[in-house]
């Protein structure tokens, strides 16, 4: 059995090997057959040249469709074309877009609490306002962009101007301006807010013309295009949808974040402030007495 096998594999070898040469490798001339010698033969079949290699590759037929080759400009190309199948409501959709990451990056950059306070003022206020130097205090205010250090030179401002202002005064003058700096943080990202909220309202009045268009095109007498049509306005009614939801979500997620932070920065405006206030109050109490002492003695 095992021998029979083994024949067998020979035999499809040779099988292979003789298909493999081919008829260029065989010999078909047989001995004698061939003219005698010192005569000269001519044969009236015509001889076949050797193929010679083509120096022009094969061309591709009528129907043949190249592929396409990855360009860097896809993406950019899928982008317009998204932007394209929305309609003209898509391009309010990209300003809004493109005004949520404007203020995203810039919030991102000022809206830190190196920006409502910094440790060095917080211990040049301290001191000076032990020593009572108010006009000190009042000059390194102006030359600082804290928020804190705007409150400052505010209250500051209003305490030397009027000296006989009593504290409560000045105190009712540090808080409102405190609470006008919290809420001017506050309606920065407000902006945030009002995109998210207008951004899906475009993208379904989109959804509406989309609509609109399906059924116009189906109310039409061309039955040839209908379907197609109707189709193309769906797309657009659901580009637009998409895109008015993504720049929404998008918005509000930011306007979350940026509100909590802001939350934080007044927190750290209002200790600060009441800092600041706490001292001025020391000073108001010690003024007093004096002033009461002087008055007696007249």
């Amino acid at each position: 059995m095992k021998s029979f096998v083994f024949a067998l594999l020979a035999l499809l070898f040779n099988v292979c090997v003789v298909s493999a040469q081919g008829p260029a490798g065989r010999d078909t001339s047989k001995p004698g057959s061939g003219a005698p010698s010192g005569t000269t033969s001519y044969s009236t079949a015509p001889t076949a040249s050797p193929a010679k290699p083509s120096a022009v590759p094969n061309r591709p037929s009528a129907n043949y469709i190249p592929a396409e080759t990855p360009t860097s400009s896809s993406g950019r190309n899928s982008i317009l074309t998204f932007i394209e199948q929305g309609g003209w409501v898509m391009w309010p959709l990209v300003v809004m877009s493109i005004l949520a990451i404007t203020m995203v990056l810039v919030f991102l950059a000022t809206l830190r609490r190196s920006s409502i306070l910094t440790v060095h003022y917080m211990n040049t206020a301290d001191v000076l306002l032990k020593k009572r130097d108010y006009l000190g205090l009042l000059a390194i205010s102006s030359r600082h962009s804290e928020v804190v250090a705007r409150v400052v030179q505010r209250t500051l401002d209003f305490a030397t101007k009027n000296p006989s202002a009593s504290f409560d005064v000045v105190k009712d003058v540090a808080e409102s301006e405190g609470s006008s700096q919290a809420s001017s943080l506050q309606h920065r990202v407000t902006y945030l807010a009002d995109i998210g909220t207008l951004s899906p309202m475009v993208g379904l009045f989109g959804t509406v013309i989309g609509i609109i268009e399906s059924f116009r095109v189906l109310g039409s007498g061309n039955v040839g295009n209908r379907d197609w049509s109707m189709a193309n306005g769906v797309s657009q009614a659901l580009v637009a949808t998409g895109g008015g939801l993504v720049v929404g979500i998008v918005s509000f997620a930011f306007y979350a974040f940026f509100r909590n932070k802001v939350q934080r920065l007044i927190s750290d405006l209002e200790v600060a402030s009441a800092h600041i206030v706490g001292l001025m109050a020391l000073n108001y109490k010690r003024r007093e007495p004096s002033r009461a002492a002087l008055e007696e003695e007249f």
